[in-house]
């Protein structure tokens, strides 16, 4: 062998690990020694095991006679895309919470626990840290335990940076009291709540609105930052709602998601039955209003596209109209009387705005 040259092992006889593989397990541990005190703050009588164990375990709540459990899950979209160039993850989480939660509140569902899939390329503690930290804080506001969950780290997945969250909520109602829309009938009042925003619906959009125009998103806005205006979290309707179910009888609500106005209101309407929506009976926020404008977008496809003000929908016998406005706006919603349910002539649509 000639003189001075080393002799090298094969790259293939070193002895890999999982971090060689781009997974790190001490920064998963890390992370979930971080957000076990955010997630004990949001549990429920009812849980009976926290978070570490391979299943999570809650009872039913006392006093149900029938209990029927409903369930949702869904994520936030690419929402997500703003939240990484703005490097904003605090209250993501209470977007996802909020899809959910809202979702099966529409059946009358008080939400009893929640479970979360986070999914990344490489895990960045703090970064899933702050995002949890939301999705417990969007579980306090919707009064559901965050009962566990599962931390995906997968080399070559994701981008730098990037990740991707999904959802899941369980909830209770008891039998008799379900809404499901069937005892929804011509002359009821439809109710609108007022979103926060965009919530988590219609991003794809904002996004090439905002690329297409090279617009800043220090940009303001009605007098705020849009990059504020566009990462205002889902409101969470779940208490108020739960209030004025104990008080008036609902006979439908809707969660206005992707499809709008038009497309989510008909979804919890009788085959025989539609709805008119008086224009201009609640304020339009200056957001959709400047999207509009920048994107030079029809006033059907805004209603298709966005909730347009209005994030849930709530249907009532025009005599209990006055009464329920009064009990949302003393638990702090903005509420305005948006149209009313009409019978459907034959092949129309069952949601217009007049």
């Amino acid at each position: 062998m000639p003189k001075g040259r080393t002799v090298r092992k094969s790259d293939r006889s070193k002895s890999l690990t999982y971090r060689d593989a781009g997974v790190d397990i001490d920064a998963g541990d890390d992370l979930v020694k971080r957000i076990r005190p955010f997630a004990k703050k949001t549990l429920r009588p009812e849980v009976l095991a926290g978070i570490g164990g391979f299943g999570a375990l809650c009872k039913i709540p006392a006093g149900y006679r029938e209990p029927v459990l409903v369930s949702g899950t869904d994520g936030v979209g690419t929402k997500l895309k703003l939240a990484f160039e703005l490097d904003r993850h605090d209250t993501i989480g209470i977007d996802l919470v909020a899809m959910s939660v809202n979702d099966i509140l529409t059946q009358g569902a008080e939400p009893l626990f929640f479970l979360d899939y986070f999914a990344c390329g490489k895990l960045d503690v703090a970064t899933a840290a702050e995002v949890v930290k939301g999705i417990a804080a969007g579980c306090a506001q919707a009064g559901c335990a965050l009962i566990g969950g599962e931390t995906a780290e997968m080399p070559g997945m994701y981008p730098a940076g990037e990740y991707d969250l999904a959802g899941f909520a369980v909830g209770v109602v008891e039998k008799s009291k379900i809404i499901d829309g069937s005892t929804i009938a011509a002359g009821d009042a439809v109710l609108g709540l007022a979103s926060s925003g965009a919530h988590s619906n219609g991003y794809s959009l904002i996004r090439r609105i905002i690329a297409r125009n090279k617009i800043d998103l220090s940009a303001r806005v009605g007098g705020k930052p849009l990059s504020k205006l566009v990462l205002a979290p889902t409101r969470i309707y779940v208490k108020p709602v739960l209030q004025l179910m104990k008080k008036i009888p609902l006979k439908g609500l809707a969660h206005i998601t992707g499809g709008g106005l038009l497309e989510n209101l008909p979804r919890i309407l009788p085959e025989r039955l539609a709805a008119r929506l008086v224009r201009g009976s609640w304020p339009q926020p200056p957001l959709f209003k400047w999207l509009q404008r920048q994107g030079n977008v029809a006033d059907d496809e805004m209603l298709r596209v966005f909730n347009c003000g209005i994030g849930m929908v709530v249907v009532v016998a025009e005599r209990h109209a006055d009464a329920a406005m009064r009990t949302l706006r003393a638990a702090g919603e903005n509420v305005w009387r948006i149209g009313a349910v009409h019978a459907r002539t034959a092949r129309a649509a069952q949601t217009t705005l007049e």
